[in-house]
């Protein structure tokens, strides 16, 4: 599962770089995904849409529906 995740991920960086912004991935532990913004998505006011509608929705629906996204600071 720790690499599809990953290759998600990768896959949705482009749309984030796209607007001057990035994400790091920190941890992977069981189905909780941690994750950093960074760039224009780091100070972003609508971060938390970002991973809660956009990368955790997306990662349900292709990985795993039990998976949470958290962000780090």
């Amino acid at each position: 599962m720790e690499e599809k995740i990953k290759k998600v991920l990768e896959e949705l960086r482009v749309h984030l770089q796209a607007d001057g912004g990035d994400l790091e991935l920190v941890s992977i532990t069981g189905k909780k995904v941690l994750l950093r913004l960074k760039g224009a998505c780091g100070c972003c006011p609508h971060a938390t849409m970002t991973l809660k509608d956009g990368i955790e929705r997306i990662l349900r629906e292709k990985v795993d529906p039990k998976i949470e996204v958290e962000r780090s600071e």
